[in-house]
């Protein structure tokens, strides 16, 4: 290993010793990259294109030793944290300006025992990698939409898809955690184990450690689904919208529909003259028998008149994959989120309005309907706020120049703004940005206090603060 200096921080000291680095470097089976070395830039670059951070090293974490190692090098010398599983996630909290970069994306093995039906997953697969190996069982553990996402930022913070009515969110199927906090040590997190930290974990993202293996409980399912796509010309949306809101009330859990207004890709099932035009697009899915897929989504497909119908038996790994082309990394990213409790007329008609004004051809306004099976787990039982039957919206600016910048985060901006009237409160972490710390308690709601709380035990020099970051309690507040 050739010496290495950390001389750029963020916090606490200035200047790490080569020889000190070299010590650390040792213990690791993994590998450490500082900015000169080989494979530095690969490492940091992350799926969002806007973040172009440099941390002072990066660790490539090859099992929980390594993590051990590397949570007490950066207590040990003040050292910034962040930590990288999939990198998927949009505020960019994986890589860190100067302090330590904790890469857990070599670390994917993942264990199915279909006897007892779980998993044992590392925090650096991602929903494709553990879908393969479910799969292969004809098992699944609910989990996203788009298969390059990380388990780990998913499940923390989370994690809602095509199953999720049918099966929970990923966080409920969550048996256990093996997580380094951040005093150093190896700990174990169940409903027996740990229960209070087991609670924070569910919903409270990165803020209580570093998640070295995950235990899910596995679902049967599979392989086929009955799935697709429905496009609409958005002059038909406000139709649309409000036959697909009523059509949600005697849905079943098995059935899951979102709607998505963009500009039509140059989809091959599409004709020529739509791509590049406004469209709805209702993406559906029926995750039981076939021939009951059909009749229940028969209402939906029946509403207008379509420009496509796309909706057939599929192999939900490909469907679980269908979006990845629209989510290639390297494109610069801005999303901004509410939940409502309903898709009002009023919210309908705000939607529809920044829908005609799309600023790229990539961007998109995307409405998810969460309720089903996570919708019956009651609201105190985990971290995750937002238990009641609703509505996600996800304003997705998506663009390549950065001198476009302001027009296209100006429109996410806007639409959030007139929309915050009609919002629940709460949000999922997983879609706010970096610039959203000021709604971090707001976005929690009745769980933040009790975060707070954790934090002050398990994390009260907020060691672990490149998230959507709970701060710990003071003493006083907590006495």
């Amino acid at each position: 290993m050739p010496a290495h200096s950390l001389t750029t921080l963020t916090a606490g000291k200035t200047s790490i010793a080569s020889s000190a680095v070299e010590a650390f470097a040792a213990q690791l089976s993994g590998s450490l990259l500082a900015p000169h070395d080989a494979g530095y830039d690969d490492a940091r670059a992350i799926w969002n294109g806007m973040i172009d951070r440099k941390p002072g090293l990066i660790i490539r974490c090859m099992s929980a030793a390594d993590v051990v190692s590397a949570v007490r090098f950066a207590r040990d010398n003040g050292l910034l944290v962040s930590v990288r599983g999939g990198g998927h996630g949009i505020a960019g909290n994986a890589v860190c300006d100067g302090g330590l970069m904790i890469d857990l994306s070599p670390m994917k093995s993942i264990r199915v025992d279909a006897a007892a039906q779980r998993a044992r997953v590392e925090p650096g697969a991602t929903l494709a990698d553990v879908d393969r190996e479910t799969q292969a069982a004809g098992l699944i553990v609910p989990t996203g939409i788009n298969s390059t996402t990380g388990i780990a930022g998913l499940t923390l913070g989370g994690g809602f898809g095509w199953i999720t009515r049918k099966f929970g969110l990923t966080l409920d199927n969550l048996i256990s955690v093996e997580i380094v906090t951040a005093d150093g040590e190896l700990r174990r997190a169940s409903e027996t184990e740990e229960p209070d930290l087991f609670w924070a974990l569910r919903g409270g993202g990165g803020n209580f450690g570093v998640v070295t293996a995950f235990e899910f409980r596995l679902h049967r399912f599979g392989p086929q689904v009955f799935s697709g796509l429905v496009v609409h010309p958005l002059d038909d949306a406000e139709l649309i919208l409000k036959n697909y809101r009523a059509a949600l009330e005697a849905a079943p859990d098995e059935l899951t529909c979102w709607a998505v207004m963009r500009k039509a890709p140059p989809l091959p099932f599409l004709p020529a003259e739509w791509h590049g035009k406004e469209v709805l697009i209702l993406a559906m899915c029926y995750c039981g028998d076939i021939a009951e897929g059909e009749k229940a989504t028969a209402m939906l497909r029946s509403i207008g008149r379509p420009i496509a119908d796309v909706v057939g038996p599929a192999p939900f790994t490909a469907w679980q994959q269908a979006f990845d082309p629209l989510l290639t990394p390297g494109a610069r990213n801005y999303w901004k989120s509410h939940d409502f409790t309903e898709l009002s007329d009023a919210a309908i008609d705000i939607l529809l309005r920044a829908a005609r004004r799309l600023p790229g051809p990539e961007c998109e306004i995307f409405i998810a309907h969460v309720g089903g099976a996570a919708g019956r787990v009651a609201a105190a039982s985990t971290a995750f706020p937002q238990r009641s039957s609703h509505f996600v919206m996800n304003v997705h600016a998506r663009w390549r120049e950065q001198g476009m910048d302001p027009a296209f985060i100006g429109w996410a901006r806007e639409l959030f703004e007139t929309a915050r009237p009609l919002s629940a409160g709460t949000a999922y972490i997983n879609f706010m940005p970096a610039d959203e710390a000021d709604r971090v308690q707001e976005a929690y709601g009745a769980s933040y206090q009790r975060l707070a709380m954790l934090k002050l035990r398990y994390d009260p020099s907020n060691l672990f603060r490149m998230n959507q970051n709970v701060t710990p309690m003071t003493n006083t507040m907590a006495a």
